[in-house]
């Protein structure tokens, strides 16, 4: 089985993740950044008081486009304005969506919001904004067991990734998730835009419900990326042995995030 995490940066760089993804051997795909504005396509330019960026106008729709045989479920974060070319408004929803290619099957979703609560706003916060986590349950034939995929995009701050009161709530709401969907024998795979350090104490909260982080200190950003701090993307495992080959892609970029490639 092989999975694919990626920050899809609102599809900025859509014509090249959209090449990639058919390519990418990806049974289960896990993208952050996810734009949906149901009857509106092409592009979008989002706002907050710190940065204005282009985005798709429904990201989740172009990537099933390109994934049609994929079940695709998408989950809403928070809404809010963006406006097209004209300077025309729309409402747009932001969230998650995880992918599962139709070889496997589908046998539990399950979703928590790890900050705050689902928002729609009049303008865009630059920071503090409502983060959900997404789990979606599958079975792995071969290995005989039941996979549970999650994934997360982390709470933003400001002033950096440093741990804070708020981000270590976060991590417990993620540990309680992972502790109330858990079976006995199920494998859990956690992966996502954590906008973390790799010393931040969330990795400790993880670790004592059972998960190991593979991505430690690795560069997970592009070139697009201009800040210094490298460090954004992690994947986590319950069973390091389950881990068959894991991978940081510097290339192709997709993103100003590295697509992270974990085979179990």
């Amino acid at each position: 089985m092989r999975i694919a995490s990626v920050n899809a940066w609102g599809g900025a760089l859509a014509d090249d993740l959209l090449e990639w993804l058919p390519g990418s051997g990806a049974d289960i795909v896990c993208l952050q950044e996810v734009t949906r504005t149901p009857g509106l396509a092409g592009w979008t330019r989002f706002a907050d008081g710190e940065r204005s960026l282009p985005q798709r106008a429904d990201l989740f729709d172009d990537v099933r486009g390109v994934l049609p045989r994929h079940q695709a479920i998408f989950v809403t974060s928070d809404s809010g304005p963006v406006h097209d070319d004209a300077g025309r408004g729309y409402r747009q929803d932001f969230g998650l969506a995880t992918l599962v290619g139709e070889g496997l099957p589908v046998v539990g979703v399950d979703s928590a919001f790890v900050h705050g609560e689902f928002a729609d706003h009049v303008e865009w916060p630059v920071t503090g904004r409502p983060r959900v986590a997404l789990a979606v349950r599958t079975v792995d034939r071969a290995a005989g067991r039941s996979v549970w995929v999650m994934q997360v995009h982390g709470l933003r701050d400001a002033l950096g990734k440093s741990d804070t009161p708020a981000r270590r709530a976060q991590a417990e709401r993620l540990a309680e998730l992972v502790c109330r969907i858990r079976g006995p024998r199920d494998l859990v795979v956690m992966c996502g835009d954590f906008n973390l350090l790799p010393d931040s104490e969330t990795f400790g909260v993880l670790a004592d419900v059972g998960l190991t982080d593979l991505v430690g200190a690795a560069d997970t950003r592009t070139s697009h990326y201009r800040k210094p701090v490298r460090h954004a993307g992690y994947v986590l495992v319950s069973d390091v042995a389950a881990v068959q080959r894991f991978d940081i892609l510097a290339e192709p970029e997709v993103s100003d995030h590295r697509a992270l490639i974990l085979e179990i």
